[in-house]
């Protein structure tokens, strides 16, 4: 890539809260974004709508993430637009709770095909194209550490994305591409808060010695930071969460 083309993005999961913020961060850094989702085509085409009105550039597409043809595809599809792919963040995910001794199995296994299998396939496609000097930024959770009741599902999924994506960083030696992962702590996303009452959400909001929970914008931040200039962070799992733990 010359120093004058634009970068471009991928951002899974660009219809939710913090996925829409880091597509709107990464094209404010200039970058055009193509805008992931699999459900919400609405919310997904209102993020493009805020990109093009700040003089972005972007496109909406839809995916299973879990399915190799389709994220094939859909990598093809940005490669045919924008000429190549530079950074590729994976915020798409779901969350089901229930204390291990009561998780249904089909959950479990909702939760395993999303967070674990789609993550490998789209971490999977982002290795294969990603041109130098790319980024790669998945996310897990801080939950893996913090060890919530009715989270273990959820935590394990998290768990093993940290695992694929710190392999990943040491199996691109010498491709110029960093690989690094988001664990956010609670973030104030219709994702988080759904389900909880305001006493739970306000516990949880004085965890953090900044008493208060994150917002997408947060997230969003860290995003722009590992996909722009620390080119001297790889392989590090980042807790983005306040200072809780």
């Amino acid at each position: 890539m010359s120093d004058n083309e634009t970068r471009v993005a991928i951002v899974t999961g660009g219809s939710g809260g913090i996925g829409g913020a880091v597509a709107r961060r990464l094209a404010r850094d200039g970058m055009a974004a193509a805008v992931h989702y699999s459900g919400n085509e609405t919310r997904a085409r209102g993020v493009l709508e805020d990109i093009e009105a700040e003089g972005g550039r972007g496109l909406v597409l839809r995916a299973d993430i879990a399915d190799e043809t389709a994220m094939s595809a859909l990598f093809d599809t940005v490669e045919g637009e924008f000429g190549g792919v530079d950074v590729v963040v994976n915020t798409a995910g779901i969350m089901l709770l229930a204390p291990l001794a009561d998780l249904d199995m089909d959950d479990l296994d909702r939760m395993h095909r999303i967070n674990i299998r789609g993550a490998f396939v789209v971490t999977q496609q982002a290795a294969r194209r990603v041109r130098r000097g790319g980024a790669i930024v998945n996310f897990s959770s801080s939950v893996v550490r913090l060890q919530f009741p009715s989270y273990a599902g959820y935590a394990a999924s998290k768990g093993a994305v940290n695992a694929m994506t710190l392999i990943l960083a040491r199996e691109l030696r010498g491709k110029d591409i960093t690989v690094n992962v988001v664990a956010p702590g609670p973030t104030a996303t219709d994702l988080f808060l759904d389900g909880k009452d305001e006493q739970t959400v306000e516990g949880l909001a004085k965890l953090a010695p900044l008493e208060r929970l994150g917002t997408p914008d947060d997230i969003a931040e860290t995003v722009s930071y590992l996909a722009g200039p620390a080119r001297w962070v790889n392989g590090q799992v980042l807790y983005v969460n306040g200072g809780i733990a």
